[in-house]
Order: structure tokens, then C-alpha cells, then sequence
């Protein structure tokens, strides 16, 4: 059975050219759109009612930055580790880094936990050794956790706090994590991308426990079941989607960060800007992690 394809192109919110744009998370708390540039690392911000945008310039590659209480500040995660970052001029706090962290490693894609807790993964920044590993982090002790990748993605709790996602990019796998008090399972594969699909790279989840995945390279957005099966298709304007999340006073828009890495803008001018599209499902507010005092 085809599954249904979404009626309406997403159009560019902000015409940014990252070269890697990631990890876009909306605050609500002033109307306001995040996301970071990887490759050319700054934290982008933009508030929709009033279409302003900034952009602040970082000296590291910066793989998230996720809200915190503070609206000032966000937990970042730099090649070097996670920090404290805020976003008024730049400055930064050390928190935590990884144990047996390869030197040519990197943070990527993170999330703040219905739990309050901070799950990340990092990854080889050649995206070709698998010495990547999955983190979480309660603001005092640091546990690694899942299969070790080249290139990960999520980790994502779903919004009962029951079960976290974990995605393996190079190979295509997603896998679904049992959480039971403070123990993770081991992670089962919940789906396989298949040829045609691209790769997996980042995911959110909807009021509804289902998950949306961004297809690396094959220029789309599916909406998965919570047990793997596709449920909605989403089309994009340039192949190299990255990562999406809901956002707007009815947390039904969807925002979605491309890449233009590899690109020639001229060929490909939609690569890398940031887009919405109007969508009849409804996401949810990010959780809030709270900083331990410095």
C-alpha cells in the first residue's frame, strides 16, 4: 500500500546556506527556532512572527545545542565535549566529556530527556571508523550505552519515557531501546533503511509516539510507526535532509535542516537552507535541562 505523501513543498524559512545545518529545536518560551552549522560551526536562532534571524560564529564544530532553563544559555556539544554555551557572545563551560573519546572523534545529535537527562551520541569525524557511542548524562555521572557506529544518530526518548531510539547511519539501521528505571536495554533493530532510501540521519517524535526521519540523500521525511511501519511521507526540495522537529504556537509546523556539503549552490540552490511546511500533525515541547551550578 502507498502510503500518503504530503500535499504542499516545504518552503524555505530561512535562506541560511549551512553546510551542515542540524539539531533545529523550537523554544517556545520567545517563539524562537535553533539549529547549528556543523561544518561552518555557528548557533542559528530565528523568531518567525518578527523574521529575525541571528547567527553566532564558534571557533569548533558544534554537533547540537539544546535548551537548558536558562534562555540564555544551551547545552552544546563540541568536537572537544559538552559545554555550557551562551548564546550572547559566545562564552562557554566545560561539563563533561566522554571516557576513551579517539582523538578524531566528535559530538553529533543529542536530545534532553522527558527524564531531564542529557542523551547524545558522538561519532568518528571522517564518518568512516566505527568509534561512536551512545551517552547519557545526568548532570553528574556519565554512562556510555548501545553498538558502537561511525556515524550515530538520536539517541530520542519516546514521550512515555519507556523506550529511546538510536540510529546507525552508515549502515541504516534504527534500533529501539528498552528503558527501565535507570537501566537502557540493548538495542533490537526496529527498521532497516532499504536501497533507494538514503540514509538515516536525525528524528523526532510526534504527540503520537511516531517517529519522522530524515533521509539523507534521498531528499525526504517518512513518519514511522512506533513498530517500524511507514506511515507518511514527507518530499523536500534538495536531498541532503538532516533533521526536522515541530515547532509554531500549535507545534504542528515542521522545521527541517539541510546540508549543502558537496553541493554547488548554483545546481542545487535549495541545499542547506532551513524549511517549513504546515503539517495536520501535532509534535511536542522540548524538555529543559538543568544546569549543574558553576
Amino acid at each position: 500500500m502507498t502510503p500518503p505523501v504530503h500535499p504542499h513543498t516545504p518552503r524555505v524559512a530561512v535562506a541560511c546556506g549551512c553546510a551542515l545545518g542540524e539539531e533545529v529545536v523550537w523554544d517556545a518560551r520567545d517563539g524562537s527556532l535553533l539549529w547549528v552549522d556543523i561544518e561552518n560551526p555557528a548557533v542559528w536562532r530565528h523568531w518567525p512572527a518578527t523574521n529575525e534571524t541571528t547567527r553566532l560564529p564558534l571557533d569548533e564544530k558544534i554537533g547540537f545545542a539544546l535548551l537548558t532553563r536558562d534562555p540564555d544559555r544551551v547545552v552544546a556539544g563540541f568536537k572537544s565535549g559538552v559545554a555550557a554555551l551562551r548564546l550572547l557572545d559566545g562564552s562557554r563551560t566545560p561539563l563533561v566529556r566522554p571516557d576513551d573519546y579517539p582523538e578524531n572523534n566528535r559530538l553529533n545529535s543529542g536530545q534532553v530527556g522527558p527524564d531531564g537527562r542529557l542523551y547524545f551520541g558522538s561519532m568518528d569525524d571522517g564518518e568512516e571508523a566505527e568509534t561512536g557511542r551512545f551517552h547519557r548524562w545526568d548532570g553528574n555521572r556519565l554512562e556510555t550505552f548501545g553498538e558502537a557506529a561511525a556515524v550515530t544518530n538520536g539517541p530520542v526518548v519516546s514521550p512515555d519515557g519507556r523506550c529511546l531510539y538510536t540510529i546507525d547511519t552508515a549502515h541504516g539501521i534504527v534500533r529501539i531501546h528498552d528503558l527501565e528505571a535507570d537501566r537502557i536495554g540493548e538495542g533490537r533493530p526496529l527498521l532497516r533503511f532499504e536501497d533507494g532510501w538514503g540514509k538515516p540521519d536525525g528524528l523526532t517524535i510526534d504527540a503520537d509516539g511516531h517517529l519522522w526521519i530524515c533521509h539523507y540523500g534521498a531528499g525526504r521525511i517518512t513518519r514511522f510507526t512506533p513498530d517500524g511501519r511507514i506511515a507518511y511521507v514527507v518530499p523536500m526540495p534538495t536531498p541532503l535532509v538532516t533533521k526536522c522537529t515541530f515547532g509554531g504556537d500549535n507545534l504542528s509546523t515542521l522545521y527541517v535542516t539541510t546540508c549543502l556539503r558537496g553541493h554547488d549552490p548554483k545546481l542545487d540552490p535549495m541545499a542547506g537552507h532551513l524549511y517549513q511546511v504546515e503539517t495536520e500533525f501535532r509534535g511536542l515541547p522540548p524538555s529543559l535541562l538543568e544546569l549543574p551550578q558553576t
